[in-house]
């Protein structure tokens, strides 16, 4: 058997896994998997560089799946690696299985990002190939080498998030991302010209990428593209590989069955699936096996890795003996470890906008955390991430020495990139626009939490106090779609996402200082445009830290509870003073954060907020969004249509978010 026949072999035995585990769990998508089969096997057999004995090394080359659908693909392979067992891919999509529907995060496993959604995959390598290129500029060529895989398919370049991912790359000139995009011209319901008529190679060209077409399923052609790419030293490269939709695939009558749209979402079944088996040079009654030369061509490679990677080994020890320093720097930007920072030396200017107290604490982290990158989505100097620009300069093509990554007009584009560079490892990404425009974010922020990715998203322009700019611009119901999440828990248990929206200029640096220590989950980080008044001398800010606390100033004995976040909590201090001279006496609760609160004692949570109390909370968003720490007895003042175009203070006044009303609404509500 020659060279071409064994990889031909290899890749045949990784569709009859796939096609076999589809089928099995009647439940899949057999043909991408199929079609795809050469260009993985290739790559793992041949050209990824691995650790087979530490697959967490930082050194590695990542591979990145955009078309989650083909996971039978990725598991087959990695099976073939010794990271999945038979039994594992025999209980594909089943409760308890490591071998899930779409694939889920575990670097041991070998799988780099849970993937699903189309077209984020490829934006997470993207987004890593960046992060690869930051550490270069702080630890070197010797501890910063690999490359950066992505495979995408018909749909993922078909989503919209396709365009800002292959724009930037581009610009920013990440030739160690080398691209695969499975072109077989089938989707799930329709074949892609039905829909499609654009030239994706002129596109990816014009974005400023190497584009390389080739047939996919062709094993020379694919070594080719590769080693062209491997060369390539100022572009990303996307490799178009023409492939066969359900390559090798037979109908019950023995006819070929590629290139049909049904082979794309659902198991062959029947005599198809047994034709297919035999076709493909499996076993029908044992589908679920490996040859013996197939897995000694990836036992084979597993031993040339380790005499490569030894070498790159020992070069490292050299490096880090030669840069102490650095290398115990890297080791603690890998660890995942919150960074140290000290605070001490900040200070707030009091009455300030929440936007612009966070920008001080921005400067400070631009000063004191160097593996920390901040984006924008071309808002830095409103959402002011300009407070950690200043203190950096901006990553541009051929110069990553910058922690500031600016992402142009795409809000999801840029959250997923900064995603891609946490999943790289060794970086702490933030990101900022418009609290608004967090709608654009929704569905990169599920997969942050799916991750467990610590991402600080910071978002301005809380309320309708955006003023003059509109309904357009004026959130409304997005702090209760957040706090939706908060009330989530991912697998580990932990809240999907940390919420916080500060009162004013000291709670903003409190809460930013837990978004620090959160490395967990996502932070989601809540501004205002306008200036805050403090709340009373002697508030006890640290207390934010338990997600809700009781103002200073408020009565022992007290007839209300007012309670609210952000802004609307000083709007509830000025309403407290009216009450007060008619004898009302009223406690005030700042709750920046309810996820934190409910997870406080039953004791702490009762003690400030007594089962029994009479509360009125007051939100500019959906009453909502307070109504279940109010409770049924209480009441909540808030939003019940979208805002209106006018400065803010005028909003305040026709939309009664003054003391006065917070006066005339508590009295309502405590005659009842």
């Amino acid at each position: 058997m020659n060279d071409i026949q064994l990889m031909t072999r290899a890749a045949d035995n990784i569709r009859t896994l796939a096609v076999s585990m589809v089928e099995k769990a009647n439940s899949g998508h057999p043909g991408g998997a199929m079609g795809g089969a050469d260009f993985i096997n290739v790559l793992f057999s041949e050209y990824l560089i691995y650790d087979p004995d530490n697959a967490t090394w930082a050194g590695r080359d990542r591979f990145y799946l955009d078309p989650g659908h083909m996971s039978p693909m990725l598991y087959a392979t990695l099976a073939l690696q010794g990271k999945f067992s038979i039994d594992d891919l025999k209980n594909f999509r089943q409760w308890g299985s490591p071998t899930t529907g779409h694939p889920e995060r575990d670097v041991t496993r070998g799988i780099e990002n849970t993937s699903g959604p189309l077209g984020q995959g490829h934006t997470f390598a993207a987004g890593a190939a960046v992060a690869e290129k930051f550490l270069e500029t702080k630890l070197g060529s010797v501890m910063m080498q690999h490359k950066i895989y992505a495979y995408i398919s018909d749909g993922g370049i078909q989503e919209e998030i396709s365009q800002g991912t292959g724009r930037l790359a581009g610009a920013l000139g990440l030739n160690n991302l080398i691209m695969f995009y499975d072109s077989n011209d089938i989707q799930l319901s329709t074949e892609c010209n039905a829909v499609t008529a654009e030239n994706t190679a002129m596109k990816y060209e014009s974005w400023g990428w190497n584009v390389i077409t080739i047939n996919g399923n062709d094993v020379a052609e694919i070594r080719q593209a590769l080693d062209k790419a491997l060369q390539e030293k100022e572009r990303p490269t996307l490799i178009i590989g023409n492939t066969i939709m359900g390559k090798g695939a037979l109908q019950a009558d023995g006819s070929s069955y590629e290139r049909n749209v049904k082979t794309h979402g659902a198991p062959l079944g029947g005599d198809a699936y047994k034709n297919t088996i035999e076709n493909l040079g499996g076993d029908i009654h044992h589908p679920f096996a490996i040859a013996e030369d197939v897995q000694a061509l990836y036992d084979n490679r597993a031993e040339e890795l380790r005499k490569i990677v030894a070498q790159r080994h020992a070069a490292e020890d050299q490096w880090k003996a030669q840069h102490p320093e650095k290398a115990t720097q890297m080791k603690e930007w890998f660890s995942g470890n919150a960074p140290k920072v000290d605070w001490s030396s900040l200070t707030q200017k009091a009455g300030a906008a929440t936007r612009n107290a966070s920008s001080a604490c921005l400067s400070l982290l631009a000063e004191q955390v160097p593996n920390m990158v901040c984006s924008s989505a071309d808002l830095s100097n409103s959402d002011k991430t300009d407070g950690f620009l200043k203190k950096t300069q901006s990553m541009v093509k051929g110069d990553f020495s910058g922690a500031f990554f600016q992402a142009g007009v795409s809000e999801l584009t840029m959250a997923c990139m900064c995603i891609g560079m946490y999943l790289h490892g060794g970086v702490i990404p933030a990101c900022g626009t418009f609290f608004v425009f967090s709608d654009y974010m929704k569905p990169a922020i599920r997969m942050a939490a799916l991750m467990e990715v610590p991402i600080k998203f910071i978002w301005s322009h809380d309320a309708f106090r955006v003023g003059e700019d509109g309904p357009t611009h004026e959130p409304v119901e997005q702090e209760a779609q957040i706090r939706l999440m908060e009330k989530l828990k991912n697998h580990s248990g932990k809240d999907a996402v940390r919420v916080f929206r500060p009162a004013d200029v000291e709670e903003t640096t409190v809460c930013w200082q837990m978004a620090m220590e959160n490395m967990e989950t996502p932070t989601a980080l809540i501004f205002s445009r306008q200036n805050i008044e403090n709340l009373p001398e002697g508030t006890p800010y640290q207390e934010a830290r338990k997600g809700a606390y009781i103002v200073a100033g408020s009565d022992e004995k007290f007839d209300v509870i007012l309670l609210a976040s952000g802004s609307e909590v000083s709007t509830l201090v000025a309403g407290s003073q009216l009450l007060r001279k008619e004898g009302v006496k009223v406690r005030i609760v700042s709750v920046p954060s309810e996820g934190l609160f409910r997870r406080q004692s039953c004791e702490y949570q009762n003690e400030i907020l007594p089962k029994n109390a009479k509360i009125f909370g007051l939100t500019a968003g959906l009453p909502v969004t307070l109504e279940g720490l109010v409770g049924a007895n209480g009441k909540v003042f808030g939003l019940e249509s979208f805002g209106y175009s006018a400065p803010y203070k005028v909003l305040d006044e026709k939309l009664g978010f003054t003391a006065e009303n917070v006066y005339k609404q508590v009295k309502d509500f405590l005659a009842k």
